[in-house]
């Protein structure tokens, strides 16, 4: 090993904070050195995290290791006790261009992430191994659900300017990619901390109107009480927004909702769901749930379950409850370990049969899809592709849908 090697858990913004460490990295000539970016978002990212830098370093013993993301924020002092790691690195630390200068020896460089007020722009030409960019627009969380553990890791909510979001748009599109993600922390409420509190659908709609060969805009996650109505407006009208949105739900209960402080209820989610499915018919949505709450009773947990029929949901992202040292969800009463299990899994099967009928429905259809790999590819409603013969990554071509696996539809050009 020579140059850094980057290894990446959890979200589309660690991916991209990725790359800003990697530009640093390179041109400050690091070698032999490898990186873990950090997620906290469940105990199971943080255990898996320490297993791979086990194994990287029994397999690398004279590369230094170093460690920063959420987990390294949140928990600095336990990824400094482990012999293998080398540094620790907070999340403000490491998108700065002089940790990663020859002399930056301090093992740990964790800062308080709530004293960090802004959001700096960091440009970036591409994602290494990627044909969908994604672009940072906001960072951090003003909200305290009682289960999540992110703000400690990221901070309050600082949103970067439209301009310059825009101008790091341009700049991808340049680099030769047709689809780009908006992405950050809780991405709905980009713009509360600028001048005007600009909403979330005007910064949309600046990029599909300023960035004209911009071929394919996708939304992270999004919180659906706070769309605006111009959001609403560029997801129901503006084909080159994919038509697929994904929810930030959690629950489909309002009193356990209410237990994690969540600002929606059930009913809004629906009305949200429902609106959109009727100005832009054939939208696809995906969800985040959580299986096993403290506290959720059968009767709650079929609420969740019947919310996926009631939303018309088709992706299902299921996290078995996960308390999380320091939130207030860890200090209610748990439920079994075995109760959660079950739950999350009889909601991952709910999603399949979800999947299933979407899959099925998709077959004939003609659609553009985005070369991901030469076999691979996503459809305009994120549905994975299998083609026939060999494509070049990156470019969308218009394919036929001829038939369909477990999880995944198959096509070829079509004529």
């Amino acid at each position: 090993m020579a140059g850094p090697k980057f290894v990446t858990f959890g979200c589309r913004l660690n991916t991209y904070e990725t790359e800003v460490m990697r530009n640093h990295a390179e041109k400050a000539g690091a070698s032999d050195t490898i990186v873990f970016n950090t997620c906290a978002v469940t105990a199971e990212a943080t255990r898996q995290a320490r297993q791979a830098i086990r194994r990287a370093r029994a397999e690398n013993p004279q590369a230094e290791i170093v460690v920063t993301g959420c987990a390294a924020q949140t928990e600095p002092d336990m990824f400094a006790r482990m012999p293998e790691v080398s540094r620790v690195i907070g999340n403000e630390e490491k998108l700065r261009a002089e940790s990663w200068q020859r002399g930056s020896t301090e093992r740990v460089a964790v800062s308080d992430i709530m004293s960090v007020k802004t959001a700096k722009p960091q440009l970036i030409d591409g994602l290494k191994e990627r044909t969908r960019a994604f672009v940072q627009v906001q960072n951090g969380c003003d909200h305290r659900c009682t289960f999540c553990i992110i703000p400690f890791g990221r901070g309050n909510s600082r949103s970067l300017s439209a301009q310059d979001v825009v101008e790091q748009v341009r700049r991808l599109v340049a680099s030769g990619y047709s689809e780009v993600v908006l992405t950050g922390v809780d991405l709905t409420s980009w713009g509360g901390d600028l001048d005007g509190a600009p909403k979330l659908g005007s910064l949309a709609s600046r990029i599909l109107k300023t960035v004209p060969d911009l071929k394919r805009l996708r939304l992270s996650s999004i919180d659906s009480i706070e769309a605006d109505p111009e959001l609403m407006d560029v997801i129901a009208g503006e084909e080159r927004l994919m038509p697929h949105i994904h929810l930030s739900l959690q629950s489909g209960d309002n009193m356990i909702l209410k237990r994690m402080k969540r600002r929606h209820a059930r009913e809004d989610s629906i009305a949200f769901c429902a609106e959109l499915s009727a100005r832009r018919p054939g939208i696809v949505f995906g969800a985040d749930i959580i299986a096993g709450f403290p506290t959720e009773t059968e009767e709650m947990f079929e609420n969740s379950l019947r919310i996926v029929d009631e939303c018309g949901l088709t992706y299902l992202h299921v996290f078995p409850f996960s308390p999380r040292p320091g939130t207030p969800a860890a200090r209610m009463p748990q439920l079994d370990k075995h109760v959660v299990k079950e739950r999350a899994g009889l909601l991952r099967e709910k999603g399949e049969r979800r999947l299933d009928a979407f899959l099925a429905s998709e077959i004939g259809a003609t659609r553009q899809v985005l070369v991901e790999t030469e076999a691979m590819g996503r459809t305009e409603h994120f549905a994975q592709v299998r083609f026939e013969s060999r494509m070049a990554p990156g470019a969308i071509v218009t394919a036929r849908v001829t038939g369909r696996g477990p999880s995944h539809l198959e096509a070829r050009l079509a004529a």
